[in-house]
């Protein structure tokens, strides 16, 4: 690759172009990668199709206002993400500690950007151009637009608007709002005069609309976790933008603001969604990366196809409604062969095609005809408890589109990495996608998410309940052994989830013990901004039912909990031994056939 093929990230690769500005300047936490995978990428290439110069700020200094100025002033404004995911996640891991490796950073090195990195890029580029336009967007700012609890803080922020000083927020994805907003500014409207765009934020000194839904104030929501939890929901409940309306967050007192948030933005249509994959991605990092060893994250991407967006999984531990939203759209058959065929193009391809999919690889459409004309249900989920009786369960069109990709010339095996949901398979009456999956789509190991075993640990995650995945473990053994191929299931299980007490992480446990299983994907329950267990894990409760919640919160419980995933660990026996004696669980300390531990050396007996 050379640089010219992609945007420039200098003053000399603009200077090359005969540019002697910038219109936008696109600030991201990320090093450039120039994939549709990446939301800076997408943003910045979908601007240059519309005629706008576009330079890249990769991973910029942060410590002066020096770095910023490097294009210039921009013409237009400054468009601001921390990357691809929350800097913080990125930084820390659960129990807060920095991680040893960024694998969106050059080499996976790590501390190349700030901590909130969107606050602190919007400050840096308010210093360096007075007056210029900074809008945020990408996950970290959605997110975090309203009120959120912040798990490092350990307390609720202000929306992001605030704390950035910024003029404006996009939220979920973003590519009708950043359009709307750049046509606007080159029409040479001023950016607080543009509080019309639907999945945008702004500030206002001024009374909110009439029509507008108030939500309790920053005050309250700091304050008491009963009116986090009513805000939470109220927010929760307008993310659909059929039926969602524009909400409105007070601040302040004596001299009151409000963070108006305009209905959420449309989604994508096919069409739409095609043609921002199709644009002319360099799909590679830029080539000054290469002497510090590339960027890993690349790896993962490179040759996988997205073939849709939107969730209506709904688990509560995930933010995708927040930001993607719950009513799935999917690509063109036609546009992924198109990528596909790009793959084949490659020198460094090998004939794999890596993964086909999305948020849920095998969601390509809405779950049910009413969604596209009244909007996804406010109270309601479609998978949980159980499918809703409206879901459209049918794989054909995926089936249809694996099938295509796999006669494709230089395409030896299509892979499905980006999980499934096991619910939705099982509830389709056709097994024609089972069969397939096994056949054609496994690479050894499929990657599939039942969390947990306690019913009621489920049932607050937004999961099946435990003999839904028992039943689909069935059915792929089943068809495996058929077809003659050894391949597994790679389950993976949550601890310290909010529900999840120590008699709930012993059950998980004995459902290891009992199967002769060694769990290889655990996590512990990160609380990242915008996700319904977030909020059960601040306020204790369950917003949509108000009922109490048990939250595990001490460290040394949560360390129980960990230590039972992986109870055959000698280095975790003491934990175990630990969490069984506090929970009336003696009976399983032994050398007993169903005992988890064995006792403490020159401790007492302990015996079947």
């Amino acid at each position: 690759m050379t640089e010219s093929q992609f945007l420039p990230i200098s003053r000399e690769e603009m200077t090359r172009r005969g540019w002697d500005h910038a219109d936008f300047v696109c600030v991201t936490g990320d090093a450039y990668i120039d994939h549709p995978s990446f939301g800076i990428a997408v943003i910045s290439r979908l601007l240059e199709s519309l005629g706008y110069r576009v330079a890249v700020l990769a991973q910029p200094d942060w410590r002066s206002k020096n770095d910023f100025t490097r294009f210039g002033r921009p013409r237009l404004g400054f468009l601001i993400t921390a990357g691809n995911i929350d800097s913080m996640v990125n930084a820390y891991s659960v129990s807060k500690r920095p991680r040893d490796r960024d694998v969106y950073s050059p080499g996976g090195e790590p501390g190349r950007r700030p901590d909130r990195a969107s606050i602190v890029y919007a400050t840096r580029a308010r210093e360096a151009y007075k007056g210029v336009p900074i809008i945020l967007g990408g996950l970290e700012a959605s997110l975090r637009r309203m009120a959120h609890y912040d798990y490092w803080d350990n307390k609720v922020r202000r929306s992001i608007l605030l704390d950035a000083k910024a003029d404006l927020v996009v939220y979920g994805m973003g590519e009708g709002q950043v359009g709307a907003v750049a046509r606007r500014l080159a029409e040479g409207r001023k950016i607080d005069e543009i509080t019309d765009v639907p999945g945008t934020l702004y500030a206002s000194s001024e009374q909110p609309p009439e029509d507008t839904v108030l939500l309790p104030s920053f005050e309250e929501t700091s304050s008491s976790p009963a009116r986090f939890a009513e805000s939470f929901l109220l927010q929760e409940r307008n993310t659909d933008p059929l039926t969602g309306r524009r909400l409105t967050e007070p601040y302040g007192r004596t001299h009151p603001r409000w963070v108006i948030q305009n209905p959420p933005a449309a989604p994508l249509s096919r069409e739409e969604l095609d043609a921002v994959h199709e644009l002319p991605y360099a799909r590679a990092y830029h080539p000054s990366y290469e002497p510090q060893g590339g960027v890993p994250a690349v790896e993962e991407v490179r040759f996988s196809l997205t073939s849709s967006r939107g969730c209506f999984g709904s688990c509560s531990f995930c933010s995708l409604t927040f930001h993607q939203g719950r009513r799935v759209r999917s690509r063109s058959h036609d546009s992924l062969v198109r990528e596909a065929e790009i793959l084949t193009r490659n020198p460094d391809f090998k004939g794999y095609i890596h993964d086909v999919g999305g948020p849920t690889a095998n969601f390509r459409f809405p779950a049910c005809e009413r969604q596209e004309r009244y909007g996804t249900c406010p109270d309601r989920q479609c998978l949980s408890p159980k499918p809703c009786k409206n879901l459209v369960v049918d794989h054909g069109d995926y089936l249809t589109l694996l099938r295509r990709l796999r006669k494709l010339p230089g395409i030896k095996k299509v892979f499905i990495r980006s999980g499934i949901r096991f619910d939705y398979l099982l509830a389709d009456p056709d097994g024609a996608f089972l069969d397939e999956l096994c056949e054609h789509h496994v690479s050894g190991q499929l990657k599939v998410a039942p969390e947990h075993v306690s019913p009621r640990v489920l049932s607050l995650m937004g999961k099946p309940r435990p003999e839904v995945y028992a039943e689909f473990e069935r059915r792929f053994k089943a068809k495996n052994e058929a077809i003659g191929k050894k391949q597994y299931l790679v389950p993976y299980f949550i601890s310290s989830h909010p529900g999840s007490d120590l008699k709930a992480a012993i059950e998980l446990a004995e459902y290891f013990r009992d199967r002769k299983f060694i769990p290889e994907q655990v996590q512990d329950f990160y609380p990242t901004p915008g996700t319904l267990a977030t909020c059960m894990y601040h306020t204790g409760t369950d917003p949509r039912t108000g009922k109490a919640v048990y939250v595990p919160k001490q460290p040394r419980e949560k360390a129980m909990q960990r230590a039972l995933m992986h109870y055959r660990k000698p280095n975790n026996h003491a934990l175990v031994r630990e969490a069984l004696i506090a929970a009336g669980r003696e009976d399983l300390i032994g050398y007993g056939p169903r005992c988890l531990v064995p006792p403490e050396k020159g401790g007492r007996k302990h015996w079947r």
